[in-house]
């Protein structure tokens, strides 16, 4: 199966589509996986993955669509590896989406969460009642803070 770490191990089709015009491209491999087929290209020294728009691999779920792809960027040749290919493992999401939709949640969740703590800040700041703290009087305290959190880390590794 194609696994790459991180972004770096990956190339995106802006720079394939380069490459190929500059005649940099070496090779590819179209390799099977789960579900669908990546592509691993050969340039100089070098062989990366092909991303999607995120960074994600890219994964084409018809054999079809791949080699319409390859040959539409001007790549005609290429091997196939099929050993970790399956057929039946149609999956209905691409692998990264459950995280991606995971973080988006979070995100609103997150989102949700700050914009509360803002009208809650927006409502005290308001309030008649509030005490004001002059700037002064805050760096007073928290000097008076670190000075006694000084004094007990002394304690402690006494």
């Amino acid at each position: 199966m194609i696994h790459m770490a991180t972004s770096t191990d990956t190339i995106d089709h802006v720079t394939l589509q380069h490459l190929v015009e500059a005649g940099a491209v070496r090779g590819a491999d179209v390799v099977g996986q789960p579900g669908g087929w990546g592509i691993v290209i050969k340039y100089g020294m070098t062989q990366r993955a092909l991303a999607a728009r995120r960074g994600a691999i890219r994964i084409f779920s018809r054999f079809e669509t791949l080699v319409s792809y390859l040959k539409g960027i001007g790549i005609s040749q290429f091997v196939v590896n099929a050993s970790n290919y399956d057929p039946t493992d149609k999956k209905t999401h691409r692998p990264d989406s459950a995280v991606r939709m995971k973080r988006t949640f979070d995100a609103a969740d997150h989102d949700k969460w700050f914009r509360a703590q803002v009208e809650e800040g927006v409502r005290e700041a308001n309030d008649p009642n509030t005490v004001w703290v002059s700037n002064e009087e805050v760096t007073a305290m928290g000097v008076e803070r670190r000075a006694a959190w000084a004094k007990q880390a002394k304690r402690l590794a006494a």
